[in-house]
């Protein structure tokens, strides 16, 4: 049997991962814009992680931990049992999707100023190929789905990042699952490839020693050095991690012809780029800094 790990990539696949490195951007400024942070702690979440966890699990429902730690995957249990379900006391999950919506449109609203078009039309393009999405096996991105529609064309768009880009986390999880990692040890895996372990483990929450037992439990199975750099079986592993991931987000792109799927990336590279101006590089996230609009 031919294995995925050696395929050639579709071009739904790739276009699949350079839409992600485009919708990223706009999703994340609810994690780094002080407009984000300045909603949540208006209303009473204080701290950014209650803020982070309270507006990214309120999709959800008023869960616990549990389902938390399942579905963001790389999160140590301790870290999201200190924010929920206690955050639902200070703000529901309906009013924690709303303080969301505001503050990162807010944000939205400062970077993309001279680009109503641009946002109304990508907002627009990204809702037609957020509603034809296949939710089966994508917790949070059929959570986010559930979502009244905005009317605002700001919040439109931020709301069709927000569930492609979420649906794209559920298949990253999977494939992550498939190929016997657990949260910390994706992490510790990825720090010994390119992300430094600064930006990961303490934005993550896992202590010394959870650290140092899943980079033993890796070095076991040849994935690490002695040094803590991945061997070339390790970055064999997370490359494989990272094409299984593109073909499981490929299918919304499919169905856009190329010529449509061009205009979508042109209509949102200058997008992403302001939003870039928000973010810092590295990031927790792993988001590589947008690559400015062509010149004239």
């Amino acid at each position: 049997m031919t294995s995925h790990a050696t395929d050639t990539p579709t071009p739904a696949a790739t276009c699949a991962r350079a839409m992600w490195a485009l919708l990223e951007p706009v999703h994340a400024v609810t994690y780094f814009a002080p407009e984000a942070r300045a909603a949540f702690e208006e209303a009473g979440l204080r701290g950014f992680w209650r803020g982070y966890f309270a507006g990214r699990a309120a999709p959800l429902g008023p869960v616990g931990p549990e389902p938390v730690v399942a579905a963001f995957f790389g999160f140590a249990p301790a870290m999201v049992a200190r924010a929920l379900p206690a955050v639902w006391q200070i703000a529901g999950p309906a009013r924690a999707v709303e303080i969301r919506r505001a503050g990162a449109g807010a944000a939205l609203r400062r970077l993309l100023q001279g680009h109503q078009e641009e946002v109304a039309r990508a907002g627009d393009a990204l809702l037609a190929v957020a509603v034809r999405l296949d939710l089966g096996g994508r917790v949070l991105g059929a959570a986010n789905a559930a979502l009244p529609v905005p009317r605002d064309p700001v919040d439109r768009l931020w709301h069709a990042t927000t569930i492609l880009r979420e649906h794209r986390g559920d298949g990253h999880v999977a494939a992550l699952v498939a190929a016997d990692l657990d949260g910390c040890e994706t992490l510790v895996l990825r720090s010994g490839v390119d992300l430094p372990r600064t930006e990961l483990q303490p934005y993550r929450g896992w202590t010394d020693q959870e650290w140092a037992a899943a980079r033993d439990r890796l070095a076991g199975r040849g994935l690490l050095d002695p040094e803590g750099s991945a061997t070339a079986e390790g970055r064999r592993v997370l490359e494989a991690v990272e094409r299984a991931t593109d073909r499981a987000a490929a299918r919304p792109w499919q169905g856009l012809a190329v010529e449509e799927r061009r205009r979508l990336a042109a209509l949102l590279t200058p997008l992403a780029h302001a939003c870039g101006t928000a973010l810092r590089f590295p990031n927790p996230i792993g988001l590589p800094k947008p690559v400015p609009p062509a010149g004239p």
